[in-house]
């Protein structure tokens, strides 16, 4: 499967985009985007990067709109529903692609959604780039996750991610420099996450 598609989700209809490396899918990638009340949609530029650089490491690769946003039925609901849609749209991907190891990355609210999931369906890997700390009730994820910050990130304070990760061990990948979008830094957001997860 590849290109734009749309499933049945708990509000209705869910839009959603993969790209399909085809016969050497290694796993499934679902990656979720920012705040919908925020101008977020699955067409942000750290989101497709992310995409894409699944993509080149052999995942069937899907990025979706939230509920509300896009062609997305539905109205923002505070990360819950949201929560629904993201499940959804991985037991449609692997009632009709297989069940393979499955990697949940998101960016901003997208990031708090994604470790919500996690709670619900247990991915092998994770990656977030600037979640949503601080501004959410963010849970715990597992050990490994990827975490990417900006160092002047004026969204999330580069310390509300420190204050979460710190009591978790957690690992965190800062940008110097960087703000919350990573203005010119997608290339480098690209090669961080290829090299973390190439094996």
């Amino acid at each position: 499967m590849t290109g734009y598609f749309e499933i049945e989700g708990p509000a209705g209809k869910i839009e959603a985009h993969a790209y399909d490396p085809g016969k050497t899918r290694r796993g499934i990638a679902l990656v979720a985007h920012p705040h919908p009340l925020y101008g977020g949609t699955m067409e942000n530029k750290v989101v497709q990067t992310l995409a894409k650089a699944f993509l080149s490491l052999g995942y069937l690769s899907v990025r979706f709109n939230f509920r509300g946003v896009g062609k997305s039925i539905g109205t923002y609901d505070g990360g819950m529903g949201e929560t629904e849609d993201a499940v959804a749209v991985i037991e449609y991907l692997e009632k009709n692609e297989g069940k393979l190891p499955l990697l949940l990355s998101g960016f901003s609210f997208g990031g708090f959604v994604q470790a919500r999931v996690a709670r619900l369906v247990d991915p092998e890997r994770m990656a977030l780039v600037a979640p949503a700390v601080g501004k959410f009730d963010m849970p715990e994820v597992k050990p490994g996750t990827l975490l990417i910050h900006g160092e002047e990130d004026d969204v999330i304070p580069l310390s509300s991610l420190f204050e979460w990760a710190r009591p978790q061990g957690h690992a965190v990948v800062v940008l110097p420099g960087a703000g919350h979008f990573f203005h010119g830094r997608l290339t480098q957001i690209k090669e961080i996450v290829t090299d973390t997860f190439r094996n």
